[in-house]
């Protein structure tokens, strides 16, 4: 049995994370502020986790929580687009300074760190697929945090910290929330409700879409890995464009609709897709559900007809 930290654990990856972490038999803290994450998230697990409501900008509370673990899984940030445009100030000092913190904490007690960084640092890539080393390019107030989060782990590393980046693609699975592959949740909220999906901007924008479990399984094998420092695209090599998913999910609904288009997003990108090969080959890592296959059993259990 471990002990780990898990900042941001009543989000949608955190929560699941913790979920899986507990059924293999450790010890877990979750440190979460609930601005965006939830407690129902951990009511399955909650008499077997020990919950902290506090901040990741509190360097104290974190150099006092991470002295007896053996690792931290950082999922803790502010995590939508929209609103990065509108308070930059704040994502950065949460995103950024926060996860500084987090890094100071885990140095000083010799532990590791495994964090969620974002295939949003590429921005518009300009070579696909995307590998680790593509041109990073952000395009949002959101992705630049994650990029300065990337150069302090590498400052890090170089201080003696074991820290490994996730660069998630777009994240789909039960209980997600807007920020998190939101166009999934909110097509599928619209579907139940026997309205037809809303697009943003044309629909021809294309996603590498990645299973919630699959990423908690990159996590946790990131962290037993003897892999001190690098950065991993995890994604699924495949990617689809968001009005094939709309027509996707009423095919299998079996309703008579149409999407409906509105104006496209401030900072939105046109293309994402992850070369997966270095998690392949350091980790053995490989996704397992695929997005329309998790859709048509998700509809399914609808109630529409």
């Amino acid at each position: 049995m471990k002990n780990f930290l898990i900042t941001g654990g009543a989000g949608f990856v955190g929560s699941h994370l913790a979920t899986k972490l507990i059924k293999k038999g450790n010890k877990i803290t979750i440190l979460d502020d609930l601005n965006t994450g939830k407690e129902s998230n951990l009511e399955k697990i909650k008499d077997k986790i020990n919950f902290i409501r506090g901040d990741i900008r509190d360097l104290d509370l974190l150099r006092e929580i991470s002295k007896d673990k053996d690792g931290i899984f950082h999922e803790a940030a502010r995590a939508s687009v929209q609103e990065s445009f509108e308070k930059p100030d704040e994502y950065h000092n949460v995103n950024v300074k926060g996860t500084e913190n987090v890094f100071t904490a885990a140095k000083e007690v010799g532990i590791k760190v495994v964090y969620a960084s974002s295939s949003s640092v590429y921005g518009n890539p300009i070579e696909l697929p995307i590998k680790e080393e593509s041109a990073k390019n952000p395009i949002n107030p959101y992705a630049q945090t994650k990029l300065d989060k990337e150069k302090l782990a590498i400052k890090f590393s170089k201080e003696g910290l074991k820290v490994i980046g996730l660069r998630y693609l777009n994240i789909f699975g039960e209980g997600q929330s807007k920020e998190y592959a939101g166009v999934i949740k909110l097509f599928l909220e619209r579907i139940q409700q026997k309205l037809p999906p809303k697009i943003n901007g044309d629909g021809l924008q294309a996603r590498d879409f990645v299973y919630v479990g699959d990423v908690v399984t990159a996590n946790i094998l990131s962290m037993e890995s003897d892999v001190n420092h690098t950065f991993f695209n995890v994604g699924t090599g495949t990617k689809i464009s968001i009005l094939d998913i709309a027509k996707i999910m009423i095919k299998y609904s079996g309703l008579d609709l149409e999407p409906i288009f509105g104006p496209p997003l401030k900072g939105d990108v046109n293309i994402t897709l992850a070369d997966i090969s270095h998690i392949q080959n350091k980790l053995n890592w490989k996704p397992t559900v695929f997005l329309e296959e998790w859709l048509k059993q998700k509809i399914g259990t609808f109630n529409i007809n």
